[in-house]
C-alpha cells in the first residue's frame, strides 16, 4: 500500500525549480520553431474551436520525459498526453505545451508554454514561456514573480474602469453567459480583452498589464502557472485546486485586490471560493 503524499520540502522544490526552468526554455525553443515553420505542421481537430498540431504533442512530449527522467516518482498532468500517478505522488507536473494553439497557428505571438509544480494541494512553482514574445514568466511560492528575471506586480486598481478585464470563455462556456459578464463588465465601466491564452491573459494580470481576468470554466495546466505568477505579483485569485480545478477544470476569477469583488460580481454565478 503506498503511503499518503506529503509535501516537498523547500529543498526538493528547489532542485525541480532550477531542472524545471531549463526544460521550459527548451520547450519554448522548440515550440519556437514549429512557429517559424507552420506550413510543416500536421493538424487535427479535437472538437469545435478545439484543434491540435504536432508541435503541441512534440513540445509535451519533451516536457514530460525530460521531468521523468530527472524526477522518476513525480506526477504529470498534460493537456495532450494525459494524466500518470496524481493520487499517489508527492508532485504534480502539469502541463500546457502551447496554451494559445489557435493563435499559434494564426501566426499570432500569443501563445506560451505553462509549466506548474503542485504539491499538497498548491501550486509551488509556475512557469510561462512566451518565446514568440520574448518574454519568460517566473514564479516561487514565497519569493515572487518576475518577467525576464525582473520582478512585476499588479496594478494598483480600485474601480473596473481603472484598466482591462480578461474574459476567458470556451466551448465549455454558453455564449449568453459571456455575452452576460461582458454587458456587466461594459455597464460598470471596464473594457473586455481576449488573447486567446488562458495562460497569457493570467500572465498579464501579474505584470500588471490587465486588471483582472474572468472565466465560467478553464482548465488547469491553462492556468495554474499564471494563477501563482499573480498571487506572487500580490494579486488575489480564487481557490481553483480547491474546487475540484486540478482534475475537472472550473470557475475562474482572478485580479488585482482593489477590483476582486467587483469582478466576483459579473460571473454568472458568485459560487466561487475565494482565497
Amino acid at each position: 500500500m503506498s503511503s499518503k503524499p506529503r509535501r516537498l520540502t523547500e529543498a526538493e522544490i528547489n532542485d525541480r525549480c532550477i531542472v524545471a526552468r531549463d526544460i521550459v526554455g527548451r520547450a519554448a525553443d522548440l515550440a519556437l520553431h514549429y512557429w517559424n515553420d507552420l506550413g510543416s505542421l500536421e493538424i487535427r481537430n479535437k472538437g469545435v474551436q478545439d484543434v491540435v498540431s504536432q508541435a503541441d504533442v512534440r513540445t509535451e512530449e519533451l516536457i514530460r520525459a525530460d521531468l521523468a527522467a530527472a524526477f522518476p516518482t513525480d506526477a504529470f498532468l498534460g493537456e495532450e498526453t494525459g494524466a500518470e500517478a496524481l493520487d499517489t505522488s508527492d508532485a504534480i507536473w502539469v502541463v500546457d505545451p502551447i496554451d494559445g494553439t489557435q493563435p499559434f497557428l494564426l501566426g499570432l505571438p500569443t501563445w506560451g508554454v505553462s509549466v506548474a509544480l503542485v504539491t499538497d494541494g498548491q501550486v509551488v512553482l509556475g512557469f510561462l514561456a512566451c518565446p514568440a514574445a520574448g518574454e519568460f514568466f517566473e514564479a516561487r511560492r514565497g519569493t515572487g514573480a518576475t518577467m525576464n528575471d525582473r520582478p512585476i506586480h499588479v496594478l494598483n486598481a480600485s474601480l473596473l474602469s481603472d484598466g482591462l478585464t480578461t474574459v476567458g470563455c470556451s466551448m465549455r462556456t454558453s455564449p449568453a453567459d459571456v455575452a452576460g459578464m461582458m454587458e456587466r463588465l461594459l455597464t460598470n465601466g471596464g473594457m473586455f480583452h481576449r488573447s486567446g491564452s488562458g495562460a497569457i491573459g493570467l500572465a498579464y494580470v501579474a505584470a500588471g498589464r490587465m486588471i483582472g481576468y474572468i472565466e465560467q470554466h478553464i482548465n488547469s495546466w491553462d492556468c495554474l502557472a499564471a494563477l501563482l505568477l499573480i498571487e506572487e505579483a500580490g494579486g488575489r485569485v480564487s481557490d481553483f485546486i480547491g474546487e475540484n480545478g486540478l482534475v475537472g477544470g472550473g470557475p475562474l476569477i482572478a485580479g488585482a485586490p482593489g477590483v476582486y469583488e467587483a469582478l466576483q460580481e459579473l460571473m454568472p454565478t458568485r459560487h466561487v471560493a475565494s482565497r
